[in-house]
């Protein structure tokens, strides 16, 4: 494939722009060569400033769980913005969004609208913090929370994309009260509750982990959580940035049957607009001002365009829950070719599946945290990523990333995509 006009405007991009994107995993640092700029996309398919088509296995990073310019959100987006981009006042819109929030989320109550998944997780923290009365949190190694400081402490994604153990500008006593351990290890969290009783206030995760790749909690460990939290006073946070309304109309709450005490949501509740949200029980979530004493603002926060995207879209994924199984039939197929084709080939692999999230990983053992993902072969993940790109299929651009499936993919694109990876 030809690249020519993104190679020029990756040159060009670096001379205003830190690194010539503005999210690093963007770069392709991980797997070397030079980003594609896109130019749109339509359904399944991203086009390229070089005309090149893909089909798309990011999906903004989860929320196209209907294909890109969904013509019923884009509509919808066009039609409010004739009223203004932006208010800084309330909005029947944001009632009606709650609502249904609420009507398909498991053990929601209340829920707050932010402008990212990123604050939407670091409210969620104060939010615990204040509510507790305790400072110290458990996030797991690999698992991703955005950017705040107190979730760079070994995380997964970008920061493992570029091998950063330690971020500058994240202090001791901030790191000091973020307590890691191996995902899907109950003995390290008993351990670490155990050394820090009464001093925790909410054990974080990704339920289903995205960004060391897909990988599923074991058999018992979610559940476990719960009661280890209910035993110790410890609100259980389960960040659904990824997982809430994709893998389920309830997200993983519904799907793996755990309810958390505070669940976060991004991208997909704003159809692709920036967008976040945090929500809980009332007792927990009345403590955030302007009820309680837990400050949280931001003027953009239920920005009519990102509410009406995401109403538009929430409300077509809930009058059709036959999105999901048509979804979980795709994500299947495309295991099992994928399966096939590469039992043929050269390579030990893994495949980590749960619904429409997927990730493959080169390595001889099974991926279940961020010790056994960091160990499969990167340098042969690389070669595949560019073989794909070069055969029209969009990849996330770092070993440590799901996959994502929408429901635009047909069946002769996922044989596509099964073809071109039988041929490397």
């Amino acid at each position: 494939m030809n690249y020519q006009s993104s190679k020029a405007l990756f040159e060009r991009a670096q001379h205003s722009i830190p690194g010539g994107v503005n999210s690093p995993v963007r770069a392709f640092k991980s797997v070397g060569g030079t980003p594609v700029f896109i130019e749109r996309a339509k359904g399944a398919y991203l086009y390229d400033v070089d005309g090149n088509q893909y089909i798309d296995f990011i999906n903004s990073w989860g929320p196209m769980i209907l294909g890109h310019a969904y013509e019923p959100v884009i509509k919808a987006i066009r039609d409010k913005a004739g009223s203004s981009t932006s208010f800084g006042a309330p909005t029947e819109l944001e009632i009606e969004i709650a609502e249904l929030i609420k009507s398909m989320a498991p053990n929601v109550d209340l829920i707050r609208m932010v402008s990212s998944g990123t604050e939407a997780c670091m409210s969620a923290i104060r939010l615990a913090r204040g509510y507790t009365g305790k400072n110290k949190l458990i996030k797991f190694e690999g698992c991703y929370h955005g950017h705040a400081d107190c979730f760079l402490v070994k995380a997964g994604s970008g920061v493992a994309t570029f091998n950063i153990q330690k971020v500058p500008g994240v202090t001791p006593g901030v790191a000091a009260d973020t307590l890691t351990c191996a995902y899907n290890d109950i003995a390290a969290v008993e351990n670490l509750v155990a050394e820090n009783r009464n001093e925790i206030a909410a054990i974080i995760i990704e339920p289903v982990a995205g960004n060391m790749g897909c990988i599923l909690p074991g058999e018992g460990f979610l559940e476990t959580l719960r009661k280890i939290c209910d035993r110790e006073n410890i609100l259980l946070i389960f960040d659904e940035v990824m997982t809430g309304f994709r893998l389920a109309k309830g997200g993983a709450q519904e799907k793996l049957k755990v309810n958390a005490d505070i669940i976060t949501y991004g991208k997909i509740i704003g159809a692709g607009m920036p967008v976040g949200a945090f929500a809980g029980r009332k007792e927990i979530m009345n403590h955030i001002a302007p009820v309680g004493s837990v400050y949280q603002a931001g003027t953009l926060s239920g920005n009519p365009l990102a509410m009406i995207a995401g109403y538009t879209l929430l409300r077509g994924l809930n009058a059709n829950p036959v999105i999901y199984d048509e979804l979980e039939t795709k994500g299947a197929y495309l295991e099992k070719g994928l399966s096939e084709v590469f039992r043929a080939g050269p390579h030990p692999f893994r495949i980590n599946r749960l619904g429409s999230m997927i990730s493959v990983h080169f390595s001889d053992h099974d991926i279940t945290d961020f010790t056994s993902a960091s160990e499969a072969d990167i340098e042969v993940f690389n070669k595949f990523f560019h073989h794909m790109l070069n055969s029209g299929v969009y990849l996330p651009p770092s070993a440590f990333e799901t996959w994502f499936i929408s429901n635009a993919i047909t069946y002769q694109d996922l044989d596509r995509t099964i073809d071109a990876a039988s041929r490397f």
